[in-house]
């Protein structure tokens, strides 16, 4: 049988309660069918809801309860069904828990993964659609993982709740209905030791993207397949720490990059994945400049059909590979 994005998260969530008693989750909605789609449905129910807490709406408390803890030897799990409202808790995760190890010598471990959900489409206007990643990137101290794949949902998730670290787990609602077969779970799988993946293998350009850009990189990949063109898929999977070095090799083979992320320009992922291979590879190893496929530096549209020329899509992919292709 096949299991969804959402229900892989959940299998996580559930692997975790069944067997770490020091876990738990917390957050809004988190009782409801449908607040956080597929991804949490019942769990109240199977482990207790002093296990599996539903919140007032308040971010900062919550995300200040889920560091305490981590604290005081618990691994919680905090909920922020929208990336947008985590705004309201930050100070909790960038300016504290993401310094301790450091600031005490690495003799404090915090243990928290904050689990932010990206919500766009569907006319949600410009402050309920935005993904933020590479804010939380820039950050030292704090692990950023953004899984595209069904099994990295479920399993991203436990290794990110069994760290010593703190950890913003982000993901992408338009992922949530994904299907694949899941292998068994790898408790003994570390954040520490998850390089980027090549998830299509090519030899005329390398695409590189992680979450949901990632899964239109892999349509991408099929259809220009079907036109005698290889392109090699890289999934990042998780964007801080950056590991760099298999997406350098990937670019040194195919000699042409195309970073697809769907976040804004300016500072963005895609910038950072670019700059990484022109500080490694010599300009000769390029056939052509490098080039990337964002987000307008707009705030996202309300309006249907706005939102239509806003968000790219597969085919936005090939078009930009195509284009690469033909450069000299």
């Amino acid at each position: 049988m096949t299991t969804t994005y959402g229900q892989a998260i959940r299998d996580g969530f559930a692997f975790l309660l069944k067997n770490y008693p020091e876990t738990f989750a917390i957050g809004q909605g988190l009782w409801s069918p449908w607040y956080v789609g597929s991804s949490m449905t019942d769990l109240d129910k199977e482990f207790g809801k002093d296990r599996v807490i539903d919140t007032p709406v308040s971010e900062l408390a919550t995300t200040g309860v889920a560091v305490g803890a981590a604290l005081s030897g618990r691994r919680p799990i905090v909920v922020h069904p929208r990336v947008d409202f985590f705004l309201l808790g930050v100070d909790q995760l960038v300016n504290q828990a993401a310094k301790w190890r450091y600031m005490f010598g690495g003799d404090v471990d915090v243990p928290v993964v904050v689990r932010a959900i990206i919500n766009r489409g569907g006319e949600q206007g410009a402050q309920h659609s935005q993904a933020l990643h590479s804010w939380f990137a820039h950050v030292p101290g704090l692990r950023v993982v953004m899984p595209s794949t069904v099994a990295d949902a479920r399993d991203l998730l436990v290794a990110s709740a069994l760290g010593k670290d703190p950890v913003l787990f982000i993901d992408d609602r338009w992922l949530y209905d994904l299907e694949a077969l899941l292998p068994p779970i790898d408790p003994t799988l570390r954040l520490i030791d998850v390089e980027p993946r090549i998830e299509v293998f090519g030899s005329d350009l390398t695409l590189v993207a992680c979450s949901y850009s990632t899964q239109l990189c892999r349509l991408a990949a099929e259809d220009l397949k079907k036109n005698g063109i290889g392109a090699e898929v890289i999934d990042l999977r998780i964007i801080n720490p950056l590991e760099r070095s298999v997406l350098i090799e990937s670019v040194r083979r195919t000699g042409r990059l195309l970073a697809v992320d769907g976040d804004w320009s300016t500072c963005g992922l895609a910038s950072e994945v670019i700059a990484s291979v022109v500080e490694k590879l010599p300009p000769s190893a390029l056939k052509v400049a490098p080039r990337r496929l964002t987000l307008p530096d707009a705030p996202a549209p309300t309006s249907r059909p706005l939102e239509k020329a806003y968000y790219f899509q597969k085919e936005d992919v090939v078009a930009a590979a195509m284009q690469l292709l033909g450069e000299k």
